[in-house]
């Protein structure tokens, strides 16, 4: 991995600044892990039987930027990127897929996500969630969001060093 360039969480802010900025540590989080591999070191499964991979992490959060902010808060009905059932573990298939196809979704759900969140008025916009067929707070879907990415993070940790060996942040 190359230097370390993320931007902490700011010690005092806001709770929408500090929400915010976990949420994009988090987001260079995932993208530092994958910084400097190949496309078949991205791909690169861990132990069997599970079929999880970078690059298949990378899209399945692509999904869920659009499951929680576009589909929230701008069109129920727009498909998933890599399935038109809205089944998430599609995205984990990443076995023909390419960096520049999995960071060109994500990084332009991620634009979008927070493009939502900055014309938001306040934490409290409602959105409408339609797998659970209710309306859900701006605030819940950044803080599910967050723990989306804290979590798969963790599995990027671990993927990471077996593909290279290299731990850390």
């Amino acid at each position: 991995m190359t230097s370390d360039s993320r931007i902490g969480p700011p010690y005092f802010g806001s709770e929408r600044e500090t929400l915010r900025a976990f949420l994009d540590y988090h987001r260079a989080t995932l993208a530092m892990k994958c910084e400097g591999l190949t496309d078949e070191e991205l791909r690169q499964q861990s132990m069997p039987p599970s079929t999880l991979s970078l690059l298949g992490l990378v899209r399945h959060m692509a999904e869920v930027e659009r499951a929680w902010f576009r589909r929230v808060f701008e069109d129920n009905d727009v498909p998933l990127v890599w399935s038109d059932e809205i089944d998430f573990q599609a995205a984990y298939d990443a076995s023909a897929s390419t960096r520049e196809e999995a960071f060109t979704a994500w990084e332009a759900e991620v634009a979008n996500s927070r493009r939502i969140e900055r014309e938001a008025e306040s934490l409290d916009q409602a959105g409408y969630q339609p797998r659970w067929g209710e309306e859900v707070s701006l605030r819940m879907v950044m803080v599910h969001v967050l723990l989306e990415y804290a979590r798969h993070n963790g599995h990027a940790d671990f993927l990471r060093e077996g593909v290279d060996g290299t731990v850390g942040a």
